[in-house]
């Protein structure tokens, strides 16, 4: 399991049509094979910041996710929402998801 969290600071007027346009990226995310969730979190304290949080499937599944069609349209629609460039950091799950502690 791969896991991305993104993180996105939108402008205060963009913040409406952020969500919007996320959440319908998120809905068609969670359609592709090698997505397993697709999170998308707003900040209690500042609402203008948000957490996408990918779960993928494959070591492939991002790269693949990026070249899907509603992808493509969220990156154009929200580009001139940011308040800052976005960014991520990348994780690997240390140990297998039905494993009992």
């Amino acid at each position: 399991m791969f896991v991305v969290h993104v993180h996105v600071h939108v402008k205060a007027e963009c913040v409406e049509a952020f969500k919007l346009a996320t959440q319908a990226n998120a809905r068609a995310s969670l359609l592709e094979a090698g997505v397993a969730r697709f999170d998308v979190i707003q900040q209690l304290d500042d609402p203008t910041r948000f957490l996408l949080v990918e779960a993928y499937r494959f070591a492939d599944a991002p790269a693949a996710h990026k070249e899907t069609s509603h992808y493509l349209a969220w990156r154009d629609a929200v580009a001139s929402m940011m308040a800052e460039p976005r960014s991520s950091v990348k994780y690997v799950n240390v140990h297998p998801v039905d494993a009992e502690w």
